[in-house]
């Protein structure tokens, strides 16, 4: 099945014209991968038909340390992915590799019917669509083996397994009319697929995901950046610690939505190199305002189509890093969209911001880890600098003894986004 048609939802959701810590060290230093797959996690308990096993606390996570009075905050990088299937492109694998080559963590958002087999789909109702009906269609049966041994490969280096629920329904008939109980039956769909893989796909020559997806799950992205408003009161209700379905957030330091129960990480709205507007964070909305939301645009301009994209998240990079050091967000798919150009561009901005220091690419979990074992005054503190602000007096000052009082900082030369679109 091509990129193209199991995306095709996602060709109305942008318009172009309308896109408009720890210590001072190297990212490596916080490192939470290396560079091969980590051992079988020891004493393994099997959680119902053997899909999934609890084997206790995730290898290569970091430990989350309070800011020290006056102390710069590190730069948080999140990468995070859509869909996240392997399938013949082997970008999953691509990226893993990428990854631990730079002690990066990532987030990839599995989608729960990415685990099964086309001949069960009968097992899937969607909310408000036919029984097995979904807009992204299903894998294969080899691509399923393989996307299960990616997933299990993944945890174990440290990454998160969040989810993209399951049949990415967008557009006027999509998730936005789904209720509170309807993204309820979403999820446990979800989750349930993905802790019943053995029994539904008949592969007896895996090992099992090793965690209980019951509680690794803490987070997800909604497709096409749509139907939050009703998701939130059940993310809530489930135990969820964030979602990071916003579209169009602004490089600020993220807050709680839901009555302060959900940490609210939003795509942001960063410079467009060439242009006036900015444009979401995402390979989408690049995609959007380059080639029209065309997958298959004008080759010509490939290369210079992905300097471009790759520029922009340089540029938003560079904003948080010399200014106020709001956490980074990056969303893409794992996909060949204009041949292949965003997964070239990513690869090359993350190679970039990795060499710099202080910076921690991190997953949105361990995001989440982080900002909660900080003072609370502080991060009301940070969340006062908006996008390209500096602290007046510099971070000493800033965050110094004294706390969340003070003045806010100064501007630089960015400037908060003009609009844009979800993807």
């Amino acid at each position: 099945m091509s990129g193209v048609s199991r995306r095709r939802l996602l060709a109305a959701t942008a318009s172009a014209g309308a896109l408009g810590a720890l210590s001072a060290c190297s990212s490596r230093d916080w490192s939470v991968g290396s560079g091969a797959a980590a051992a079988r996690p020891p004493k393994a308990k099997p959680i119902g038909d053997g899909s999934t096993a609890d084997t206790g606390a995730q290898p290569r996570q970091p430990k989350a340390e309070r800011l020290k009075p006056g102390e710069r905050p590190p730069q948080f990088v999140v990468f995070s992915w859509d869909g996240a299937g392997e399938l013949s492109n082997k970008l999953f694998s691509r990226f893993r590799k990428i990854a631990a080559d730079h002690g990066a963590s990532m987030t990839f958002f599995l989608s729960g019917i990415y685990t099964l087999p086309e001949s069960k789909k009968n097992l899937y109702h969607p909310p408000q669509h036919p029984v097995g009906a979904s807009a992204i269609g299903y894998l294969s049966d080899r691509h399923i083996h393989s996307t299960l041994q990616q997933i299990r490969a993944a945890w174990l280096e440290g990454h998160e397994i969040g989810t993209h629920f399951n049949g990415h329904f967008c557009g006027p008939d999509g998730v936005r009319r789904w209720s509170p109980s309807e993204w309820r039956s979403e999820i446990e769909q979800a989750k349930t697929f993905v802790k019943e893989w053995r029994t539904n796909t008949g592969f007896t020559d895996l090992e099992p995901l090793p965690f209980d997806y019951d509680k690794e799950l803490t987070g997800g992205r909604t497709p096409c950046l749509e139907g939050q408003s009703n998701l939130l009161p059940t993310a809530a209700a489930l135990g969820w610690k964030y979602d990071a379905s916003s579209p169009g957030g602004l490089q600020m330091w993220p807050s709680k939505v839901q009555g302060g129960k959900l940490w609210d990480f939003p795509l942001q709205s960063i410079p467009f190199p060439g242009h006036s507007f900015q444009v979401l964070s995402m390979d989408y909305n690049l995609m959007a305002n380059q080639s029209h939301a065309n997958p298959l645009g004008d080759r010509t301009q490939y290369d210079a189509w992905r300097a471009q994209a790759r520029d922009s998240y340089l540029a938003g990079f560079r904003r948080a890093y010399e200014s106020n050091r709001a956490p980074f967000f990056i969303g893409n798919h794992f996909e060949r969209w204009n041949g292949g150009i965003y997964m070239d561009a990513v690869e090359e901005a993350l190679s970039r911001m990795a060499g710099h220091d202080e910076v921690r690419m991190v997953s949105f979990r361990q995001l989440v880890h982080w900002l909660e074992a900080q003072d609370p005054a502080v991060l009301r503190k940070l969340r006062t600098l908006t996008p390209g602000q500096s602290p007046l007096g510099g971070w000493a000052e800033f965050l110094g003894a004294a706390g969340a009082g003070g003045t806010a900082g100064s501007t630089g030369s960015a400037s908060p986004s003009s609009g844009a679109a979800a993807s």
